[in-house]
């Protein structure tokens, strides 16, 4: 059942972020195939793949069905379900999903409405929603923007999307006290923040240095080095930096911590420590970095060795590095000695490891052309992708405060 039911969709994600800018949940698009040959997709056999594959410590989802039948078929499950189910506003114009609509929160479902904010329906249908994930209109974000204290004219306690700028999530998540805000205005928190150098978050500097305390593993201290693109960055630089003398380039993670020992890396955090970061607005865009190596790294064929799985995890969580430095990618990658098929992914996009890192980027959208024809291009089984992002989405961990 497994099988047919990834067989049968395309899949994407996009993050949701609480007011402490920690992972609040996940928005799962789903898109139903239309082919010959390929069965139609059923709204239970997903949610049992779901329940499957979830465990207690996995993030909450939001499912975004893309199809009307698909819409259907979850709305029309028995049962009040742990996912959360999205139907957009020109769905509830449809008198066939409106009857289910309204049936479903009969029986108990989570139903959330996604629409304009200045369109949202009746009282009475909007009653049959748990919450909204509400795009702003411009005018709706100026007055907010312009309102005194307790004035504003968005809801508070509700889901926002596509919010364009940082003032506008501070104002959304710390005075309406949004749910969570869906995607993260990356661009705009950098732009704010271009007067001053971007720092490895403290939170990891400390993690690792505690890690060390505890004389724990080198996989746990890799595992912590890689949940920050820039300070594995610069823990590179510094290995392969002429003041360490190393005979030859030091292209791992794994291989810089076996050589620098417990007590030099100890001393280089140190150093990191006092200037590291402690911007919350950054942690979203740290953390989608991370996701978007790792799905990258779980793209790669299941039967890479462990060695490789490293280097294309490198490949995905470098690869928005230009960001954070302000500088050509093609001139970051090259300061220190990756491999080749690194560079060649993320600049020419060429070479072993672009099709899972064209493929992981793809994902981070509800495009669901664009996936097929890399999957095509690229000869990727879809239902293998499919599983892949939902693994990676299980395994992530939701803080809570």
């Amino acid at each position: 059942m497994l099988q047919s039911v990834l067989r049968s969709l395309v899949l994407g994600y996009r993050p949701l972020w609480n007011r402490a800018r920690q992972l609040a949940g996940v928005t799962l698009y789903v898109h139903g195939q239309e082919a010959d040959g390929i069965p139609p997709a059923d709204g239970a056999h997903l949610l049992r793949t779901l329940r499957e594959l979830w465990s207690s410590s996995s993030p909450p989802v939001l499912i975004a069905a893309q199809t009307k039948s698909l819409l259907c078929s979850l709305l029309d499950h028995p049962e009040r379900v742990a996912p959360w189910i999205e139907v957009q506003d020109h769905w509830l114009q449809d008198a066939e999903v409106l009857q289910r609509v309204q049936a479903a929160h009969r029986r108990g479902l989570k139903l959330v409405w996604r629409g304009d904010l200045g369109r949202q329906p009746a009282p009475d249908l909007l009653d049959c929603f748990d919450h909204c994930l509400l795009s702003i209109p411009p005018e709706y974000a100026l007055a907010a923007l312009q309102s005194a204290p307790g004035a504003s004219p968005l809801p508070a306690r509700q889901m926002f999307e596509n919010v364009p700028s940082r003032a506008l999530l501070a104002h959304c998540l710390d005075q309406r006290d949004a749910l969570a805000l869906a995607g993260w205005p990356t661009e705009d928190v950098l732009y704010s923040l271009r007067h001053q150098p971007i720092q490895p978050a403290h939170e990891v500097v400390h993690a690792l240095m505690k890690a060390i305390d505890q004389e724990q593993s080198i996989e746990t201290f890799e595992d912590i080095l890689g949940r920050d693109p820039l300070l594995a960055y610069r823990f590179l630089v510094h290995v392969n930096s002429a003041a360490l003398g190393l005979r030859t380039g030091i292209d791992s993670l794994r291989r810089g911590l076996v050589l620098l020992g417990y007590g030099t890396l100890e001393r280089w955090l140190a150093q990191q420590l006092p200037s590291a970061s402690t911007e919350p607005d950054l942690h979203p865009v740290r953390a989608s970095m991370v996701m978007r190596a790792e799905l990258t790294a779980r793209l790669l064929d299941a039967g890479e060795g462990n060695d490789l799985r490293r280097e294309v995890y490198l490949c995905g969580l470098f690869s928005q590095l230009d960001l954070l430095l302000g500088e050509p990618l093609g001139s970051i990658l090259r300061r220190i000695p990756l491999s080749e098929r690194i560079y060649d992914a993320n600049i020419l996009r060429t070479g072993p490891y672009a099709p899972p890192l064209e493929i992981a980027c793809a994902l981070e959208a509800d495009d669901a052309q664009t996936i097929l024809q890399l999957c095509k291009t690229h000869a990727y089984d879809i239902e293998e992708v499919n599983r892949a992002l939902l693994r990676m989405l299980a395994d992530l961990e939701v803080a809570h405060n």
